[in-house]
């Protein structure tokens, strides 16, 4: 079994402020070990879920249910992820980020077993079609109200452990995962489609993946959860007062014996009387929060609309088993445009959140006009890739500004309310995308582009500089 989390072993000691308080190095914190670990949550829960966007177009036109419905199926799933994800990102403050993980692919897994018994008595005639697409949606929201714990635990994991100046990078490369994740999972699902299971191959055999990251992740990855009590004068968690809280630390604040130890906050950013809850709008981060809200809403409908183009473009709406390969090739290249983005772009010119944002949601909007209009499988996958690439950079942009907005202590909330954000774009941004593609392309492309520009416009305008983000804060 894991050991707790050692200390490091490093014997340079980190610079100091006035008053002794230890600054941040700008050495990595986390191993790389560990980051495996941490990657691979992540993409096990993105293949899994991109398996599914491949072959959910096909199942829907078999069953001969309107995709629509198809569509709003995922709305309750994304609805309690709006509402359970915050709630995890706190708990993961008191009970440790490793529990919270578990607990999440735990749902994943779960929640893909029953939503893939229910598509298969669905398909095979022993349910109505209707029944079985009311089992899923229920089955689904088992990963929106469990699932939804992983997500913000990873990003509080890093974000706590990465020093300011290297954090936008560091979240990137965990965004990453997802994005090797929508490369593996639309490239697997084809070959999952088995004799006996048929188009729902893929939610069995990903159950059974996240069953085997689970394992790695409770047997290697150290405990972080409380295991001793806190240093400093106790008090109630995230509510409870006593005197002097602006010189005791975090894990004061959280109880919790982890690396934390190393990476304490600078001494302006410690919160006299502990970290307040987080609201989504305030003054902070009110911004980050806006643009995410209105970008994540432009892309959700874009991956909504995407497979039932697919299908419709390329004529294989009599024949929905042979659109699995076409749709899981049309995700590869927007996967592949989003790793080039995240692994290649951002590191290489050394984006900021503002940088990434502004630029990302431009490509994007110019990737989805030219969908609009693309008409043959190459020119399909090209306007994609280009729309994903620009997706690529404004999501990790827009989570590392909201990461780098709040001080560490506040790291957990902040990783929830970015969890959430994103979840809230997935209530019904994908059925409207789909129902206005459906009586008008020109509408529903048009709406998307519109959103589009009024991220750039309005976040050009409020969003803070990469310099004043990314250095250390200073009295």
């Amino acid at each position: 079994m894991a050991d707790a989390d050692p200390h490091p072993t490093s014997t340079a000691p980190a610079p100091s402020t006035a008053n002794g308080t230890r600054r941040v190095s700008g050495s990595p914190t986390i191993p790389r070990g560990r980051m495996v670990l941490l990657f691979a949550v992540m993409l096990t829960t993105a293949a899994g879920n991109t398996a599914m966007q491949s072959v959910m177009p096909s199942i829907g036109t078999a069953m001969q249910i309107s995709d629509v419905w198809i569509s709003l199926a995922y709305s309750w799933s994304a609805l309690l992820w709006v509402a359970c994800a915050p709630f995890w990102a706190r708990r993961s403050d008191r009970r440790g980020r490793k529990a919270m993980m578990a607990l999440g692919l735990i749902g994943f897994a779960i929640s893909f077993t029953l939503c893939g018994v229910a598509l298969w008595l669905g398909l095979s005639g022993v349910l109505p079609a209707v029944w079985a697409l009311v089992l899923f949606a229920a089955a689904r929201s088992l990963y929106g109200g469990f699932g939804s714990a992983a997500p913000p635990a990873v990003q509080a994991y890093v974000a706590s452990r990465t020093p300011r100046d290297e954090r936008t990078q560091a979240l990137s490369l965990i965004a990453s995962s997802f994005g090797l994740g929508t490369v593996i999972g639309p490239a697997l699902a084809p070959l999952m489609v088995l004799p006996f299971l048929g188009l729902t191959g893929p939610f069995l055999i990903f159950a059974l993946m996240g069953v085997a990251t689970l394992v790695a992740l409770r047997w290697r990855l150290p405990d972080d959860e409380p295991t001793f009590p806190a240093r400093g004068r106790p008090y109630s968690y995230a509510g409870g007062s006593t005197s002097d809280h602006s010189h005791q630390r975090p894990i004061a604040e959280t109880g919790m014996a982890t690396e934390d130890d190393e990476e304490e906050e600078d001494e302006n950013e410690i919160i006299p009387g502990g970290p307040h809850k987080l609201r989504w709008f305030e003054a902070r981060l009110r911004p980050w929060v806006v643009v995410g809200l209105i970008g994540g809403h432009a892309q959700a409908m874009v991956l909504g609309i995407a497979g039932f183009l697919v299908l419709d473009r390329l004529g294989l709406r009599d024949s929905p088993a042979e659109g699995t390969g076409p749709v899981g090739l049309v995700l590869m290249a927007g996967a592949i445009a989003t790793l080039l983005a995240q692994w290649g772009l951002i590191p290489r010119f050394e984006l900021g959140p503002r940088a990434a944002t502004l630029w990302g949601i431009a490509i994007a909007g110019i990737g989805v006009a030219l969908l609009a209009i693309a008409d043959d499988m190459h020119f399909i996958a090209l306007s994609f890739a280009i729309a994903s690439l620009g997706f690529g950079l404004f999501r990790p942009g827009s989570t590392s500004g909201t990461s780098l907005a709040v001080t560490r202590a506040e790291q957990g909330q902040a990783s929830g309310i970015t969890a959430s954000v994103a979840g809230a774009s997935y209530i019904y941004a994908p059925a409207l995308g789909v129902w206005l593609y459906n009586h008008s392309d020109w509408v529903g492309f048009g709406l998307i582009v519109s959103l589009c520009a009024i991220v750039l416009v309005y976040g050009w305008l409020t969003l803070q500089s990469d310099a004043r983000l990314t250095g250390e804060r200073s009295g």
